[in-house]
C-alpha cells in the first residue's frame, strides 16, 4: 500500500457515530504503527483534509473534504438527483430505500428515504459504510467491477456479520454470476439477521458501476409478491437513475 493509499484509507474511519477520532484510536483502527498514522495525519491536515479544534486534539474531517464533494456532485449530481427516486421508490415499495457508492474497500450509503407505511422499518445513515460481499449494494457493484477490482476484494479476510454472510469467495463468485444474468442483487439476513435487501447497480458514463440503488425491508414482510414489486420498482429506478446522472449501462446488462 503506498503513502497516499495509506493516508486516504485513515479518512475512512470516520463516520456519523465516529466525527473525531484522536490518534490513538486511529492507531488501532488502521493497524499502522503510532508514528507513521500521526505523520500521515499531519499531511491530510497541512493540505485541509482533517483538522483540529482549539484545546482537543481529536481529528475530524477538513474542509477540502466538503470541496471535493461540490466538486464530485458537480460532475456526477447522483445525491441530489436521486433524493426524488428514493422517496418515489420508497412510497411505491413501502420500504427503506437507499443509494451507495462503492469505494477502494467499502461501500458507502450517500442517502436514504422511509416510506410512512410501516412503524417497523430498516433503519440507515447517511455516510454508514458497509462491507462488499455482505450486501445487496456491494454484491451488485461487484457483479460489474472490473475483475481485478473484485479479485483484490474477496482476497482480503471476509467478515461474518452473522450467520448467513457469504465469506467463501468461490460462493460469492458464483452468486456475482448469477446477479449478472439478472441485473440485481438480494441478500436475506447477511449483514443484518431478518433483513431482506435486493439492490441494481448505478452505472457511470463509462458503463462502470459506480453504485447501487436499494430497497431493504423486514424479512418478515417480504412474501414473494412484495419481492416482485420491489424488483420491478428497483429496476425502474435504477434504470432512470442512471439514466439522469449521464450513465450507460453495460452492452450484457439485463433490460
Amino acid at each position: 500500500m503506498g503513502t497516499v493509499t495509506k493516508a486516504l484509507s485513515l479518512l475512512s474511519f470516520f463516520a456519523p457515530d465516529r466525527p473525531e477520532i484522536g490518534l490513538s484510536d486511529l492507531t488501532r483502527l488502521s493497524s499502522m504503527n503510532k508514528a507513521t498514522v500521526y505523520r500521515l495525519m499531519g499531511e491530510l491536515q497541512a493540505a485541509g483534509f482533517v483538522e483540529q479544534g482549539e484545546g482537543d486534539r481529536a481529528y475530524r474531517l477538513g474542509p477540502q473534504v466538503l470541496h471535493l464533494a461540490a466538486l464530485r456532485e458537480a460532475s456526477t449530481p447522483i445525491l441530489s438527483v436521486s433524493r426524488r427516486i428514493l422517496r418515489e421508490l420508497s412510497d411505491e415499495t413501502g420500504e427503506t430505500t437507499h443509494v451507495s457508492l462503492g469505494h477502494d474497500s467499502w461501500v458507502q450509503t450517500l442517502s436514504h428515504a422511509y416510506s410512512p407505511r410501516h412503524a417497523t422499518k430498516v433503519t440507515m445513515e447517511d455516510a454508514q459504510t458497509v462491507t462488499y460481499h455482505a450486501t445487496s449494494s456491494g454484491l451488485a457493484i461487484l457483479a460489474y467491477a472490473d475483475p481485478q477490482f473484485v479479485d483484490s476484494i474477496l482476497s482480503q479476510p471476509l467478515k461474518s456479520h452473522t450467520s448467513k454472510t457469504l465469506v467463501d469467495p468461490d460462493l460469492i463468485r458464483s452468486k456475482l454470476e448469477q446477479i449478472r444474468q439478472t441485473g440485481l442483487a438480494d441478500t436475506l439476513g447477511s449483514f443484518e439477521l431478518e433483513v431482506h435487501s435486493h439492490a441494481v447497480p448505478i452505472f457511470g458514463a463509462d458503463h462502470r458501476a459506480i453504485g447501487a440503488l436499494a430497497v431493504a425491508a423486514p424479512a418478515a414482510r417480504m412474501p414473494a409478491a412484495q419481492q416482485d414489486i420491489i424488483r420491478a420498482a428497483l429496476r425502474r429506478a435504477g434504470a432512470a437513475l442512471t439514466h439522469r446522472i449521464g450513465g450507460r449501462p453495460p452492452a450484457d446488462y439485463p433490460q
